[in-house]
């Protein structure tokens, strides 16, 4: 009896230590992870400035030169991803979704390789020092995963569900990182990118968010991406601009839906089916179409539109109302020329230039209050994720008195864009990717995009 208990007494504490040892690589793999995500954040938000700036830089010399730079980039971009670079092209976010519902090792492999993650920087980059209408905070998502997951299998964790946490953390560190919103990366990671939100995971995942923020704010220092604001909006007659931003951000954005995604039918289809033809020869078009509305709008659709967005807020537009029609047309078109490049920035800015419609007729609202509500309107109604869209435009703002009212925006706006476009955009783009997947072979396997 006695040597039975001796016997098994060092099996024992070598399982512990195992187990230790375990929950040790698991914490390393999200805490150092995230921190590495963080850094990255801020590379290529530094990258995308600078190539902007240069974009500008070329505007100032001649007007002329977005028709012929914006088109070549377009297609030399459009070109780029066709071949192994193919899952860079896009946002990145509905890629990740999708690798929540197919989690085969093999398609994680391929579409969060490390090699493909320098890609996509890159060629967001390269989108915007041509001026396309894209953000890099989808990209970000997609880099952050990627980040996270290589990560994490290099730390021993090859179980699916550790690599579902890794890649749900890394997305969400990338948003808390892009945006220095660490709550709305938690929001993010719950609303979109986690169908089934892992208890037991969720400590780690938190904390990573968390760290990723923390990267940010330890770097720059405590800042408000669009400036200290504190609007506030109390409750009286000009509550009717929260139902305005709300009816009109969701119509808007499901516009917006209908219109990127898709289509059985109708010029829809007939132009998706020149894409697929195409492809190169429609993204210069789309480039040709982007530089006619540069000059529509003054040169302002092009980028991501902080500068504008950032100027409304604070009570001096460098623009007129028209400027809300251009910005939507120039981040349709960005998106269908299939090159890389995020949506979640230049949604902000459209949802902004809604603001100079409610201010004349609507009393006692002003600019700011305005262009907070459409932000987070027309982003809900865009990707049907209200409490993300909520607690960014709050954080991005420093605005925590417009809890209530930007929040009763965003689910109406998230309502109203479901019934014009009933499948959430990254969710319907996601299942795209899905059904465009070969099929399992014989031995149970799944295929790869």
């Amino acid at each position: 009896m006695d040597d039975s208990r001796d016997t098994s007494a060092p099996l024992v504490q070598r399982l512990r230590h195992r187990r230790r040892l375990r929950g040790l690589r698991q914490s390393a793999a999200f805490w150092l992870g995230a921190l590495l995500v963080g850094l990255a954040a801020l590379a290529f938000a530094w990258l995308a400035d600078h190539a902007y700036a240069q974009f500008r830089h070329l505007l100032g010399h001649g007007s002329w030169w977005p028709w012929l730079v914006t088109p070549t980039g377009f297609a030399l971009l459009a070109w780029a991803t066709q071949g192994r670079l193919g899952k860079a092209k896009g946002s990145g976010i509905d890629l990740v979704i999708a690798l929540q519902h197919k989690p085969s090792s093999r398609l994680r492999n391929a579409a969060l390789a490390l090699p493909i993650a320098a890609a996509k920087m890159l060629m967001t980059v390269l989108a915007l020092l041509c001026g396309a209408s894209v953000g890099r905070e989808g990209p970000t998502v997609h880099i952050g995963a990627a980040l996270m997951y290589a990560f994490g299998r290099r730390l021993g964790l090859q179980t699916q569900r550790a690599g579902s946490g890794l890649i749900i953390a890394g997305g969400a560190a990338g948003i808390a990182a892009a945006f220095n919103t660490p709550l709305a990366g938690v929001a993010f990671a719950i609303e979109e990118l986690s169908p089934r939100f892992e208890q037991r995971l969720s400590g780690l995942i938190l904390t990573a968010v968390l760290i990723g923020g923390m990267v940010t704010l330890g770097l720059l220092g405590p800042y408000s991406y669009f400036g200290e604001l504190g609007a506030a909006l109390p409750l009286g007659g000009a509550w009717l601009a929260v139902i305005a931003c709300g009816l009109f951000g969701g119509l808007l954005g499901g516009l917006y839906c209908r219109l990127v995604l898709p289509a059985r039918s109708g010029p829809l289809a007939v132009l998706g089916a020149w894409r697929a033809r195409r492809p190169v020869l429609f993204a210069a078009a789309c480039g040709l179409l982007l530089a006619l509305l540069g000059v529509c709008s003054g040169q302002h659709v092009f980028g991501t539109g902080y500068e504008e967005t950032r100027a409304l807020l604070q009570g001096h537009p460098a623009t007129d109302g028209s400027f809300l029609l251009w910005k939507f047309l120039a981040n349709v078109v960005s998106f269908l020329a299939g090159i890389p490049g995020g949506l979640f920035s230049p949604s902000l800015t459209v949802g902004a230039g809604i603001a100079p419609w409610l201010v004349d007729w609507i009393p006692g609202v002003s600019l700011q209050t305005a262009g907070l509500l459409g932000m987070a309107a027309y982003l809900a109604g865009v990707t049907g994720s209200p409490l993300t869209a909520t607690v960014i435009s709050i954080e991005l703002s420093h605005s925590p008195d417009m809890a209530l009212p930007i929040l009763a925006a965003s689910l109406l706006a998230s309502g109203i864009s479901r019934r014009i476009s009933p499948v959430p955009l990254y969710q319907a783009l996601a299942r795209r990717l899905l059904d465009n997947l070969p099929q399992p072979d014989q031995a149970g396997g799944s295929g790869h995009r």
